[in-house]
């Protein structure tokens, strides 16, 4: 019996909605609006945060990544031989030996040297970063190895002249060459091509292209001791007519700990050894930990923002489901009086006021989602912004366009109820 009088009502309460065909669509349109914004903005806000957070899971959660800072020309250490100025400054080989003993569940060290150089392979020629590292730097900078493979142990022990090209570089150098096992001048030395990598978050491979056709790597990856033992740790920057010698051991330092819950007491280990080995600030710090807890605190706090000002236009609509019911009982004051004389409750005047106010509040909800949906495709689609549809944003939107047309609906619902029957009946 209940299930039959909700039915009656819900079509009693659409009869009279028909009545007024332009004023309900315009307050539904309130509501649509309202709820695409909301869908809207907290897709486009989810979309923003989860490429931050992606590009901070990518230097890893368990890694402390260390970098070589040149200070102003005042702060620098060093020299002034025959007009030249020799500027030294950054990590050292005792810093890392130093964080190899005493940093506490450590996994693995991966320093690195990077200067810029011109690399060629027969007439073709670009200028790249040089990076002169250890076997296990692919590892921590998700590298993928799409062809041959990557710097070995062995190549460390033997200074072995080896490298491995990033994807776009062997693109560039190589064309439709297959790089592997040819050989390529970088700088003034010659290297043996053994592995082509590239982003393991860069796009698929194309199907009938070579491996080394995805990828917009262009790094060029050297066994450490072999760079050294060829180039020192003296290098030469020009520029403005005069010749700048720069003396940096690293450039970079990657700590990697074994467990993530210990990192934040490795990275204070570390402050300490820096502070006594260096006389100044001449590195950077950086724990993707760290930056991954305060990005996922701003993530929150954003699409909180977000759905509060799209929140506003709801409100809006609501303020329209207000007037148009507030009208509604004015128009139908005699209606109302007819009915309380024969028999009906107060409560059943609220309820059929309720019930038209929901019928506006989900419907508008419901088109209001398909079209949360349509918009941030249309956002991705025009302007390559990422955006990301959840279920939340479609259970808040919904939510709130319901508990909108409710509240904003109870008023005008007990305005119609508490009338007097005698005086409606009068209404003309």
């Amino acid at each position: 019996m209940k299930i039959v009088r909700i039915e009656r009502v819900v079509r009693m309460a659409v009869k009279n909605l028909a009545q007024y065909k332009m004023r309900a669509g315009l307050t539904v349109l309130g509501i649509i609006f309202g709820v695409c914004s909301v869908v809207a903005m907290l897709s486009v806000g989810e979309g923003a945060s989860r490429e931050i957070q992606e590009k901070l899971q990518q230097q890893g959660s368990r890694n402390i990544w260390l970098a070589s800072e040149k200070l102003p020309e005042e702060q620098l250490s060093g020299g002034q031989t025959s007009g030249n100025r020799i500027a030294i400054y950054g990590l050292t080989y005792d810093d890392a030996g130093k964080f190899s003993r005493i940093v506490p569940n450590l996994e693995s060290l991966t320093p690195a040297k990077k200067v810029r150089l011109d690399v060629r392979f027969q007439d073709r020629s670009k200028e790249t970063e040089i990076v002169a590292t250890t076997p296990w730097c692919a590892e921590i900078k998700n590298l993928r190895i799409l062809a041959g493979r990557f710097i070995s142990p062995r190549d460390m022990e033997e200074g072995a002249p080896v490298c491995v090209v990033g994807a776009r570089l062997a693109r560039t150098l190589f064309a439709a060459y297959d790089p592997i096992d040819k050989n390529m001048k970088v700088g003034s030395d010659v290297y043996r091509v053994v592995g082509v990598v590239a982003d393991k978050f860069s796009t698929p491979e194309f199907q009938n292209k070579p491996p080394w056709f995805v990828g917009d790597e262009e790094q060029v990856y050297v066994p450490l001791r072999t760079y050294v033992q060829r180039n020192g740790d003296m290098f030469v920057r020009f520029g403005g007519g005069a010749s700048t010698m720069e003396k940096v051991e690293l450039h970079e330092i990657i700590l990697t700990l074994r467990e993530q819950d210990h990192v934040m007491q490795a990275a204070e280990v570390v402050r300490n050894v820096l502070r006594s080995n260096h006389d100044r600030e001449d590195y950077q710090i950086k724990v993707p930990l760290q930056l991954i807890r305060q990005t996922q605190e701003t993530r929150r706090l954003f699409n909180i923002v977000l759905g509060s000002i799209a929140a506003i236009s709801l409100i809006v609509g609501g303020i329209g489901i207000m007037n148009i019911m507030l009208a509604t009982v004015s128009e139908r004051t005699r209606e109302i009086g007819i009915r309380r004389a024969l028999g009906a409750r107060r409560r059943d005047i609220v309820a059929q006021f309720l019930v038209e106010t929901l019928v506006l509040s989900i419907s508008g909800g419901l088109i209001g989602l398909l079209g949360g949906v349509i918009i941030p495709k249309t956002i991705t689609f025009l302007t390559d912004v990422r955006t990301v549809l959840t279920p939340l944003s479609f259970i808040i939107a919904f939510g709130v366009s319901v508990a909108v047309g409710i509240i904003f609906g109870l008023y005008p619902a007990r305005r119609a109820a508490l009338m007097d029957p005698i005086e409606a009946l009068r209404h003309e």
